[in-house]
């Protein structure tokens, strides 16, 4: 079973060993641990796919942690470790984390590396342990192409666990002032492939300053690529706001495609839309489950205990517990599935060989502005069928057409953010208002359907289905609310987007 520890450290040349750091940042003391011995091997695809994403995988025997170890980067000079216990193969635990990024390329041990660790425990005054530093003398071996091997020594401070940060800045300090610096590679691996491997390059380069209306389309698009690619792990570990955010990623992506048809051949993207469609709704099906379950579950404890009759809290958790378990399960075979992989190969060969227009070839300004100004008016045309409609079934349905039409516009002026200026990024804030606003009204859509849906449930079982109705009138005054305030606030919002 792995177990997960975020890692935050920092690594320096070192030349002559690990200076005296008594007293610095509040050392009451540095404790001499030895020296352990580390003996790792490091696996990725041939074309190094894992290390260009900064990504590591390893097997390591030494020390007080061997065992399979998976970094995920979180921010410079932080990670997630991922630990699992020692095997002969890559647990198929690590190998899920992986696959987003390694799919259907074998995994090949690359480098080894064996370290001499002198270890050294920085306490406080009382005696708690502030970080560990240490000194490591390191034989890195290519085992995959490259050439010949290196040698290095360099000193790794590491956080304890639930540390302050702000304390490795001031440990740096006191290692500048002894004339120690900061190492160049972000990794161990990182310098051992470029040093054993100096004349290749992985990857491909990096994107230049976008130019063209087709340069900031396809900037933004790579954008939700990657972000895709980089949450899959933390939707497999369950990690929080991690469905949400890979779900707004592809919804984005989708968008781009539809919004940007004439800077994209929307012959090839529109069914590579179709994929990203399909990916969003099985990753709604958690969100959705989610964002019901608070509602409902903060509906229920802001009611009067003397209006709560029958088992509603424990109907109401089970109905979530089963919906969540069912949508997990769903979500992680999809997670694994040809079709999802395939969907990831498809973009990257989409992004790397554009379907380009010939609006693509021109200045970005009126491009990206026609864009938007398009999608607006779609949003427009809806918002006012809602508000000249009767309440009822068929304005919900215009008003949750007019949310989805919102998020477009909002995605589409992200993307004309860089080329526009301040124009889009108020666009961007008045129509995530909007949407907000439309999205409290059809969440309140959503949670009166679950309601009767359990008030048929209880009342099946011989239960009173009272409750059920006090929580639907509060959502059903909600929902009114919404519609109260709607037409002054559209005002509001014509009047930003005419700035556009």
């Amino acid at each position: 079973m792995a177990d997960i520890k975020r890692e935050i450290e920092r690594k320096y040349e070192a030349d002559d060993g690990l200076p005296d750091l008594t007293g610095a940042a509040g050392v009451a003391a540095v404790h001499d641990k030895g020296v352990t011995h580390l003996d790792a091997t490091y696996y990725d695809t041939a074309d190094e796919r894992l290390a260009a994403r900064g990504v590591t995988l390893r097997r390591r025997t030494g020390g007080s942690d061997a065992g399979w170890h998976l970094k995920l980067p979180v921010a410079p000079g932080t990670r997630d470790e991922i630990r699992a216990p020692l095997s002969d193969t890559v647990p198929e635990e690590l190998l899920a984390l992986v696959r987003s990024r390694v799919r259907g390329h074998e995994l090949l041990p690359v480098i080894r590396l064996r370290s001499d660790r002198d270890v050294h425990h920085l306490l406080d005054a009382e005696g708690r342990m502030l970080a560990e530093a240490s000194v490591d003398a390191v034989h890195a071996e290519r085992l995959s192409g490259g050439v010949g091997d290196v040698r290095w020594t360099e000193i790794e401070v590491e956080l304890a666990d639930d540390g302050d940060p702000a304390f490795l800045d001031k440990v740096e300090k006191r290692l500048r002032k002894a004339g120690v610096r900061p190492s160049a590679a972000s990794s161990k691996l990182g310098r051992a492939l470029a040093e054993t491997a100096p004349d290749r390059t992985r990857g491909p380069a990096p994107a230049g300053k976008p130019v063209t209306a087709g340069d900031h389309v396809l900037a933004y698009a790579r954008a939700q690529r990657d972000a895709i690619v980089e949450l899959d792990p933390a939707v497999r570990r369950d990690a929080e706001d991690s469905v949400h955010s890979m779900r707004v990623a592809t919804r984005r992506l989708r968008s781009t495609f539809k919004s940007f048809r004439a800077v994209l051949d929307r012959s090839v993207t529109d069914p590579v839309g179709d994929e990203l469609k399909w990916l969003a709704g099985v990753l709604g099906e958690d969100r959705d489950r989610e964002v019901l379950t608070e509602r409902l579950t903060a509906g229920l404890d802001a009611v009067d205990p003397g209006l709560v009759h029958g088992p509603v809290g424990e109907r109401l958790r089970n109905w979530s517990g089963a919906e969540h378990g069912g949508a997990r399960g769903r979500l992680t075979g999809v997670l694994d599935s040809r079709r999802y992989l395939d969907l990831l190969d498809t973009l990257d060969a989409l992004i790397a060989d554009p379907p380009l227009l010939k609006a693509a070839g021109k200045d970005p300004g009126p491009v990206v502005a026609g864009a938007v100004e398009k999608d607006f008016a779609k949003v427009t045309a809806l918002v006012e069928q809602a508000l000249g409609t009767d309440p009822g079934a068929e304005r919900d349905l215009a008003l949750h057409d007019a949310r989805k039409k919102t998020k477009r516009t909002r995605y589409a002026a992200e993307a004309a953010e860089p080329a526009l200026g301040k124009p889009a990024k108020s666009m961007v804030k008045t129509m995530k208002a909007l949407q907000n606003l439309l999205g409290e009204h059809q969440d309140s859509v959503m949670a009166r359907e679950t309601l009767r849906e359990l008030a048929a449930v209880a009342h099946a079982a011989g239960e009173s289905a009272f409750t059920y109705g006090v929580l639907f009138g509060r959502e059903d005054g909600r929902a009114a609310d919404v519609e109260a305030r709607l037409p002054g606030h559209w005002d509001e919002v014509k009047d930003a987007a005419a700035d556009l």
